[in-house]
């Protein structure tokens, strides 16, 4: 059973990078944006093949996070605390991308790299919480307390990822509104590429999620054994 396991991740691990390689290319390839100003800024347009689907990737693993530390909380099962665990830190690697991505793009288009735009400044917001959920799970020592603590905090944190969202739609904002119409606000030979980079960056998120809650289930078996020896020592 394991090694049936690990076959289809490493399949699905080798489609996953696949996808979102053809994704790019084809974003790659895609027609400019049109009417937007500079031939240098319908170019920096092509950057939301990465950054739109890198932005939803985020919002979706900390929407896992928020659902799992839900689900420990009734449970009590550790696996659960693990899948917020993964979510976090998961959601937060593609958040860092999604602000590195978006600068590169206000460059030639808002002629800064970063502005207290409405969605920036709830985004630098989630950032910051996420990155306290570590430093309060590294302050907890006792494995069930960090666990408790870090869901409700998980819980708790979640709100500003919805508000980050509607953020564009619920201030004034000078961030484009890209979700809207029945055509996603792009051009028809824009399409193809777009929906490829959300289908390949959610796969390869899949499978990262699949990979880093292995690593995470056998850490906790080496710490669980590491101090079943320590009592039997003591």
């Amino acid at each position: 059973m394991q090694r049936t396991s690990s076959k289809w991740l490493v399949m699905s691990t080798i489609i996953a990078y696949a996808a979102v390689i053809i994704a790019l290319f084809m974003g790659f390839k895609a027609p400019a944006a049109v009417n937007v100003g500079t031939v240098q800024l319908q170019w920096a347009q092509r950057i939301i093949y990465f950054h739109v689907p890198v932005a939803w990737v985020f919002m979706l693993s900390f929407t896992v996070s928020f659902v799992a530390s839900i689900v420990f909380l009734i449970t009590k099962k550790r696996i659960w605390d693990l899948v917020a665990l993964a979510g976090v830190e998961l959601g937060l690697t593609f958040a860092t991308a999604a602000v590195i991505s978006g600068s590169i793009w206000a460059r030639p288009a808002w002629n800064t790299w970063w502005t207290w735009d409405p969605r920036l400044t709830t985004m630098a917001i989630t950032w910051l919480l996420y990155v306290a959920y570590f430093m309060l799970r590294g302050a907890v020592e006792e494995p069930e307390r960090q666990a408790r603590f870090a869901a409700v905090y998980s819980i708790f944190s979640y709100i500003s990822v919805p508000i980050t969202f509607f953020s564009i739609r619920l201030a004034r904002t000078i961030h484009p509104l890209l979700v809207k119409g029945n055509d996603f606000g792009l051009a028809k030979g824009m399409r193809p590429a777009f929906f490829a980079g959300l289908i390949a960056f959610t796969l390869l998120y899949i499978v990262l999620l699949w990979h880093r809650l292995r690593v995470l289930q056998l850490a906790s078996r080496v710490e669980a054994l590491r101090a079943r020896i320590l009592e039997q020592e003591l």
